[in-house]
């Protein structure tokens, strides 16, 4: 099974859109899946408010864990952290035209920029070009 496959199809469980792009690599960062479970839950649906993407929220949260040092480096691995995250959402804003959930889902327009299933797959294949 692909990294796409497997986020879709923990999406198709019930996990929110952070937690299928976020779990589908829990193995890969030395997460377990409960914790990586848990941590990302609250970035489903736009943070919960509708604001920026899980699936991307769940990609900059994987780009912290391959790419920090840790309490060992404080300070200095975030610059570098925080480019890959404008990378990646960039990149999806690209593909998508947004990275901010109401806009993907239409909300205020009526028209639908992308399926939160085709923002994990994006969002999954985006990870895997910076992250891996």
């Amino acid at each position: 099974m692909t990294k796409v496959e497997k986020a879709v199809s923990l999406h198709d469980k019930g996990y929110n859109c952070a937690q299928a792009v976020v779990c589908a690599f829990a193995d890969d960062l030395g997460l377990d899946e409960q914790t990586a479970y848990k941590m990302s839950e609250a970035f489903g649906l736009g943070v919960g408010q509708m604001e920026i993407c899980g699936a991307v929220s769940g990609a900059c949260m994987l780009a912290g864990m391959k790419n920090s040092g840790g309490l060992d480096s404080i300070g200095k691995t975030k610059g570098e952290t925080y480019k890959i995250n404008r990378a990646i959402a960039d990149e999806f804003k690209q593909m998508n035209e947004s990275v901010i959930c109401r806009e993907l889902k239409g909300v205020e327009t009526g028209t639908v920029l992308r399926s939160c299933t085709g923002c994990i797959e994006d969002a999954v294949k985006i990870v895997e070009k910076y992250i891996k």
